[in-house]
């Protein structure tokens, strides 16, 4: 495992945190949660029918699952204070109790429900369910942290040996997952974001650029300003941010192509924090750099929610849940 994940590792078994697997039936899911148990890395919960679950892990031939705690959704008893606090969050909605029964038995809610109640510290989900379905959950019960409005997706990426740019092999990119045209107030929150981000998980300190396709006044358009006021909001929103732009990614990566086109700046020539100006961007420059470059995508990991859940891809594997997990346990103790 590469030495960042050793490091999460570590962490998370020092500070265990409570992690909720909602699709509890799912094979990568059970076999990933094995292994977190095994490793007593976290304490597992699973939402779903006890028996049924306990009959795949046998099926499976895992021999830790049954130290998870489980929560039937279908036990009425037990989620009725889960319906209660939905209803209480969603009555200005229009909801209604009936309603709210219904929604915590879906178990993407009924997990963001637990979390929300104080009982569980993350959730990870997504290897059966989409996008769509797992951020709809989270938006709808724990919300957005605060001071913050923005959703976004940063991938932690692991460089092949031997790239000269990044940090120790790694670089971070966001947003590559969640909004498709920020404003600059929006992007602005994305970066501070996806610092906190390469800060507190990929463990770099970090230099942050916010990229375009205009080097400090080289091209003018509107898209250009965006990014340049969304740079002067980042600043105002974490003064102790290292951050510049708007510069072009040659400009951000290459030193004598930053030295060049950007003299004086601290970030040109030394971006370890890529920050793109919308998703198309993002989701397209990440893909390039992991499958031209050989890099290894880690993510998207979720940020701005008020408590961590973490979206699979549903092409994932075993390993990507288990490091998913990690990373899901170490955003819980950095936010204690």
């Amino acid at each position: 495992m590469e030495p960042l994940f050793e490091q999460l590792k570590a962490n998370a078994v020092a500070h265990r945190q409570r992690i909720i697997l909602p699709e509890s039936t799912e094979e990568r899911t059970l076999r990933a949660a094995d292994r977190i148990i095994a490793e007593q890395i976290a304490d597992i919960v699973l939402i779903g029918n006890r028996d049924e679950i306990l009959a795949c892990a046998s099926q499976l031939q895992l021999c830790n699952i049954e130290k998870a705690t489980v929560i039937d959704p279908e036990n009425a008893e037990a989620i009725e204070p889960y319906a209660q606090l939905f209803f209480e969050l969603r009555k200005s909605k229009g909801i209604t109790i009936e309603e709210a029964r219904a929604k915590a038995k879906d178990p993407l809610y009924l997990g963001c429900l637990i979390i929300k109640n104080g009982e569980a510290d993350g959730q990870v989900a997504g290897a059966k369910n989409t996008t769509g379905n797992v951020l709809r959950a989270a938006f709808q019960v724990l919300k957005t942290a605060p001071g913050v409005s923005v959703v976004s997706g940063a991938f932690i990426m692991m460089l092949p040996d031997g790239c000269p740019y990044g940090e120790n092999g790694i670089m971070v990119m966001g947003d590559c997952a969640v909004l498709p045209d920020p404003n600059a107030q929006e992007l602005a929150q994305i970066a501070v974001s996806t610092e906190k981000t390469a800060r507190d998980l990929a463990g770099i300190e970090p230099r942050v650029a916010m990229l375009s396709f205009s080097t400090k006044g080289s091209a003018k358009h509107e898209r250009v300003d965006k990014v340049v006021e969304a740079t002067r909001l980042a600043r105002e929103m974490n003064p102790n941010m290292q951050i510049d732009g708007e510069l072009q990614a040659d400009a951000a990566l290459v030193p004598s192509v930053g030295a060049s086109k950007a003299p004086g700046s601290d970030i040109a020539g030394k971006a370890n924090v890529l920050v793109f100006p919308s998703l198309e961007v993002g989701n397209i420059a990440y893909k390039l750099v992991q499958r031209l470059a050989g890099a290894t995508a880690v993510g998207p990991v979720l940020q701005g929610l008020a408590a961590p859940v973490n979206d699979l891809s549903r092409g994932c594997n075993v390993d990507d849940v288990y490091k998913t997990i990690l990373l899901t346990c170490n955003q819980a103790i950095n936010r204690k």
